[in-house]
């Protein structure tokens, strides 16, 4: 069966041809409460504006819905290929090869990195004015001519902080409003944050394993006592200590980084739910 496009069979000149008014908002079971009563009621004025009026609607509207589908196909297939997962150039440089196990940390970070500074920061300024005009956003930021290009990581992360103040007060009686807690986009809000704050911020200040550790030093000392060979040469007593706290170092500080990123994967793995405009 074919889904109709139904914005026509909720407008007011809808509700005076069912001779019923439509609900704004309910529960499943309040919808199949009003579609029963509006059925009894009028139920040929029913199928007009639920059904007919769906029908002319899907009619007029499909030289412009076929032009945004193509738009779009375009736009997913070659411009956000949201069919795959990929890296920015900086983490895995094209034409580089990659084992599987080494593209996870990038390509899934890159994809967040899309979502806070594209995704986010579209619905931040898409229906305000204001935020088009603080964020110097582009025609081709949003409406029709928008490409999913626009990045502004700052109204991202405004947005972000937006969320993380919504609470359920709103739904919460007088004297109840001083417990109010945050809602689920609130807490996710803040865990999308934090796991975009360590990708951008903490991942790329942690110091090189091979420098911080003093392997690199011990590389170079070697050599120079080798003539260039780093392997096979001779090794005084210093660097022979050298290169076995380096070594020592060098293995606590990749394993201590392997689970950083495994546990930051895990964390985002779970907010995925929660990756979506």
């Amino acid at each position: 069966m074919a889904q109709h496009s139904n914005y026509w069979s909720c407008t007011p000149f809808a509700d005076w041809i069912r001779g019923t008014k439509k609900l704004s908002a309910g529960t499943a079971e309040e919808w199949d409460d009003w579609t029963t009563a509006a059925q009894m009621k009028h139920n040929f004025r029913y199928w007009l504006a639920e059904e007919l009026l769906d029908d002319i609607q899907d009619f007029i509207t499909w030289p412009v819905r076929t032009l945004y589908n193509i738009k779009y196909y375009i736009n997913n297939r070659w411009v956000t290929r949201t069919h795959s997962l990929t890296a920015h150039a900086r983490d895995i440089k094209p034409g580089q090869w990659q084992d599987v196990g080494n593209r996870f940390l990038p390509c899934l970070f890159n994809e967040l990195v899309d979502f806070v500074e594209i995704e986010s920061a579209w619905i931040h300024i898409a229906w305000s004015d204001e935020g088009k005009a603080k964020y110097a956003a582009p025609f081709w930021a949003t409406g029709w001519f928008r490409w999913r290009t626009w990045r502004c990581p700052q109204a991202g992360l405004d947005h972000l902080d937006w969320a993380m103040t919504l609470t359920n007060e709103e739904w919460l009686e007088e004297d109840k409003k001083s417990e109010a807690v945050p809602t689920g986009q609130a807490v996710a809000a803040k865990e999308l944050k934090e796991l975009y704050t360590w990708w951008t911020v903490t991942y790329r200040a942690r110091p090189d394993p091979y420098d911080a550790s003093g392997w690199t030093e011990y590389c170079e000392k070697s050599r120079e006592l080798n003539g260039g060979k780093l392997f096979g040469g001779k090794k005084t007593p210093e660097l022979e200590q050298m290169s076995d706290q380096a070594h020592k170092l060098l293995q606590e500080m990749e394993a201590a980084y392997e689970q950083e990123d495994e546990a930051m994967m895990i964390r985002l793995i779970r907010a995925r739910g929660s990756l979506w405009t």
